[in-house]
């Protein structure tokens, strides 16, 4: 239950008290300052309390805007503020230096609402101002002003810009233009209904694996139907978000929900098309398998670079201000939207591909089109990063650290060269993770299979990978060596599947990079989120991705072919069952507990 608590003298015809109750607020009135604190002190501190001025005039999407958003703590428009349970104190605070300046008198001069949102300001608390536009907030000083007000209200149509405000500002070309237009009022007739964007999530998510299953099929029809659903399945992943804005319905839950499930969603569509393509005769594993390591790869690249840059100090380059410059011209906006091959472009090739063509052709575009994409975005940040004059932080270098999923075996050996390292220059770090991971990826892909070179690589490549993280990673390409990991790691499982050449070892290994993936991702959104990265213990007990490679180039040399492939399959159920239990663990207490609401506003690569 919400609280709100109406101050000053009601003002007849006003329609703020329903328009409260409207949003979910039980309604209390105070006349003065020391009725409104003696108020606040009777009502609960784990419920959202709010003050609001009785003469309020405005739209009801800015109250609810102002009032509602659970993502933050405090927050206001005028006339009107807001406290969740962690903001209490600082608006106990604020009220009580009101009723202590007026002396427990009438209201004085100007809103109360407003006053307090000064002296939370005085006292540096982050108060959430949201962007309203064309929506009217105020409080008439006047029956004119009043009168004016109300006027600016009618001319505004409420639910128009509720709907509009409903869908990203920056989403690609394809959903802008060929889903948006319509996924809004399928978000609007969801928030009606009752439904909740957990529960569009999911089902986004039961029809995207429904087309993984009409495309494991091998029949026309079954990739025809497959690239129908896979469509579907984007819209309502684009409707989940809409339904978040429109009602305002944001969680923890919610976010890793949806970020963890695009992830799910097309990847198991690969699955779906390999196993489609091999009934047809055609084993096209190791390009499924390609295009999730090149997909993966390209959102670490996207994650550490912004990590990197997340709060850096003179934060200027020439190639940004070109960058600027660009985006000022309409066309070019959205010609780089579709060069980097968003989701909902890339989803629509997919779904086009499959039902006209062949998995084969599907993930051979694919692959091309995403290389394309990441050699534009990743030559841009580089360029970025070696022109711009930026002093990095410890929290960036801390969140690089964790995305580099070093083990016990780097963390020792980093330990050692911690010394050392302090006396190369700034492109060691990189370079070292590049030329490991290079050395790696020959001595598994050249060789035959069984042989001790892929070993000897991965003892190389783990003291590389010390060496990298051996000194915090502030310098200006440092954000690089969480690529080349999961570059180095998975493209060696990749290597050495494909040449065991044994029906099911590049399946197997599907599986087990699928399940190292999300441990990486997983590790991504809880940074993102401000919750740090996942227990030591959890990169321990899976042994960070030097001591995962160590491994699995141990067991191709010691084992055949076949035995290879029983012991990917087992390494991939194991790494799942942990790293899915401890997330799902750490997710569903953050909620239980009441983290801060999070939503991502950018549309994923």
């Amino acid at each position: 239950m919400s609280t709100a608590i109406l101050t000053g003298q009601p003002v007849p015809g006003s329609s703020i008290e329903g328009d409260l109750r409207s949003l979910g607020f039980d309604v209390r009135t105070a006349a003065d300052v020391t009725a409104a604190e003696t108020l606040l002190a009777q009502i609960p501190g784990d419920q959202r309390v709010a003050v609001v001025d009785a003469a309020f005039v405005g739209h009801p999407h800015a109250l609810r805007l102002g009032l509602t958003d659970p993502r933050f703590a405090l927050a206001a428009v005028p006339g009107a503020v807001t406290a969740q349970p962690a903001g209490r104190q600082a608006l106990t605070r604020a009220m009580a230096r009101e009723t202590s300046a007026g002396g427990g008198a009438a209201l004085a001069v100007g809103s109360l609402a407003d006053r307090i949102t000064t002296a939370l300001d005085d006292d540096g608390a982050a108060v959430h101002r949201p962007e309203l536009g064309r929506l009217v907030a105020a409080v008439p000083a006047d029956p004119q002003a009043r009168n004016e007000a109300r006027q600016a209200v009618a001319a505004v149509d409420d639910e128009a810009v509720r709907l509009k405000s409903a869908v990203k500002a920056r989403d690609g070309f394809f959903t802008t233009f060929f889903i948006s237009p319509y996924s809004r009022y399928l978000a609007r007739w969801c928030a009606r209904r009752g439904l909740t964007p957990n529960q569009v999530t999911t089902a986004s998510l039961l029809t995207a694996l429904a087309a993984a299953g009409c495309a494991a099929t091998g029949a026309r029809a079954g990739f025809v139907a497959a690239g129908v659903l896979l469509i579907a399945s984007f819209v309502l992943d684009c409707t989940d978000g809409q339904l978040a804005r429109y009602s305002l319905q944001y969680s923890t839950l919610g976010a890793w929900l949806d970020a963890t499930f695009d992830r799910a969603k097309e990847y198991a569509y690969y699955a779906g098309l390999a196993l489609g393509a091999a009934r047809c005769g055609d084993d096209v594993w190791a390009l499924a398998l390609g295009a999730m390591v090149l997909q993966t790869c390209r959102h670490v690249v996207d994650f550490s670079f912004t990590e990197a840059n997340h709060d850096a100090t003179a934060n200027t380059s020439p190639t940004a201000a070109l960058s600027d410059r660009l985006d000022s011209v309409g066309w070019t906006v959205w010609l780089r939207r579709m060069i980097v091959l968003p989701i909902g472009e890339r989803w629509a090739m997919i779904a086009v591909l499959t039902a006209a063509a062949t998995p084969r052709v599907t993930f051979t575009v694919l692959l091309i089109g995403c290389a394309c994409a990441a050699a534009y975005t990743t030559a841009g940040r580089v360029l970025r990063s070696v022109t711009r004059k930026a002093t990095r932080t410890d929290r960036a270098a801390r969140a690089l650290a964790d995305l580099a999923d070093s083990g016990p075996l780097a963390e020792a050996a980093a330990r050692l060269l911690r010394g050392p390292a302090r006396t190369l220059p700034g492109f060691a770090a990189p370079a070292a993770a590049f030329l490991g991971a290079a050395a790696l990826l020959a001595a598994c892909a050249l060789p035959a299979f069984g042989g001790p070179w892929p070993v000897l690589a991965a003892l190389v490549y783990a003291l590389t990978s010390a060496l990298a993280v051996a000194r915090p990673l502030k310098g200006a390409l440092d954000w690089l060596v969480p690529p080349f990991f999961r570059a180095a790691e998975y493209g060696a499982v990749l290597a050495l599947a494909a040449r065991a050449e044994v029906n099911g070892a590049l399946p197997a290994a599907f599986g087990l990079v699928a399940a190292v993936a999300y441990h990486h991702y997983d590790t991504v959104y809880r940074i993102r989120g401000d919750a740090g990265a996942p227990p030591a213990r959890l990169v321990r007990a899976i042994g960070g991705q030097e001591g995962r490679t160590l491994l699995v180039t141990v067991l191709a040399a010691l084992l055949t072919a076949a035995q290879f492939k029983v012991a990917l399959t087992v390494l991939a159920v194991l790494v799942a069952a942990v790293v899915l239990t401890e997330s799902i663990r750490f997710w569903v207490s953050a909620h239980n507990d009441g983290a801060p609401a999070v939503h991502d506003e950018g549309e994923p690569a």
